[in-house]
């Protein structure tokens, strides 16, 4: 009950007031099945790039968090290329940083600043953060690439 009474207040939320360059939705009739898009921020590879991402919400929402992988390919160092994002907000302590006062919105704020500052440090794919840190030039081009061929209307 809780879970679903917080979904509905936080997709109208969306809604109404969605974060710059992202929106959300319930997909089809489910409450928990969720679907978002994140547009590629100005002044990084992925500008002009439209990110579709799915979100499935647990039974124990808002205590645990939802899990967000993206559907559309991206070349970047914390995300794999099944989609699975690596961010501590995603995650449950003692290893995340989940709480349940964050919600949805402030996941998909999370994941969108993710894509324009990667974590090189906390690498899902070793070979593209390394790439980020000893050959930038490279990566952008890789990195851009993949957002035209992927991620362009």
């Amino acid at each position: 009950m809780q879970r679903a009474s917080r979904l509905k207040r936080e997709l109208s939320l969306l809604t109404t007031e969605p974060p710059p360059g992202i929106t959300c939705w319930q997909n089809e009739s489910q409450l928990h099945d969720l679907r978002a898009q994140i547009l590629g921020g100005a002044d990084t590879p992925y500008e002009k790039g439209i990110f579709n991402l799915e979100i499935v919400v647990p039974e124990r929402y808002p205590f645990e968090p939802p899990k967000i992988r993206f559907l559309t390919p991206i070349y970047h160092p914390n995300i794999d290329s099944a989609g699975r994002i690596c961010l501590d907000v995603l995650k449950l302590p003692p290893k995340g940083a989940w709480r349940p006062s964050l919600n949805i919105s402030t996941l998909l704020t999370s994941i969108q600043l993710l894509m324009a500052e990667p974590n090189p440090d906390d690498p899902l794919m070793a070979d593209i953060s390394s790439e980020y840190k000893y050959n930038k030039q490279l990566f952008l081009l890789n990195a851009r690439e993949w957002t035209e061929k992927y991620a362009s209307q």
